[in-house]
C-alpha cells in the first residue's frame, strides 16, 4: 500500500478549507483518511496562521514511507523554516480624474455666425 500525505477539500464554493490527511494513494479526493495531521485555510489573511500541522507525525509517516503531494511539501517546508515570504506592499492608488470642464453658454454677444444662417 503507498501511502500520500495529501490535502482534502472542505468547505463550501468560494470558500475553501482543506484537512492535510495521510491516506491511501489510490483512495478519492474526498476518501477515508488514514489520519489527520493537520489543516490549511487559504482564507486567513495572516500567512502564518494558515496552516497549521502536526510535525511529529508528518515525520514520522514519512519514516515509515509516506510521501507528500508537491503543495503539502511546500507548506511542510514554510512551517519548518518559517518562511512565508515577504509581504508585498499594496497596490497605489489611481490618481483621481479631474472633473470635466463646466461648458459656458454661449455668450449673447459673440462675433461667432450662426449654422444654418445666411451668408452675405
Amino acid at each position: 500500500m503507498s501511502v500520500r500525505i495529501r490535502m482534502t477539500r472542505l468547505g463550501r464554493k468560494h470558500r475553501p478549507f482543506y484537512r492535510i490527511v495521510v491516506i491511501d494513494r489510490q483512495k478519492a479526493r474526498e476518501g477515508k483518511a488514514i489520519e489527520e495531521v493537520g489543516h490549511y485555510d487559504p482564507m486567513v489573511k495572516d500567512k502564518a496562521a494558515r496552516v497549521k500541522l502536526n510535525l511529529e507525525r508528518i515525520e514520522y509517516w514519512q519514516s515509515v514511507g509516506a510521501q507528500p503531494s508537491d503543495r503539502v511539501a511546500t507548506l511542510i517546508k514554510k512551517v519548518k523554516t518559517n518562511n512565508w515570504g515577504a509581504q508585498k506592499a499594496p497596490a497605489p492608488l489611481t490618481p483621481q480624474k479631474a472633473p470635466p470642464a463646466p461648458v459656458a453658454a454661449a455668450s449673447e454677444g459673440s462675433e461667432a455666425p450662426a449654422e444654418g444662417g445666411e451668408a452675405s
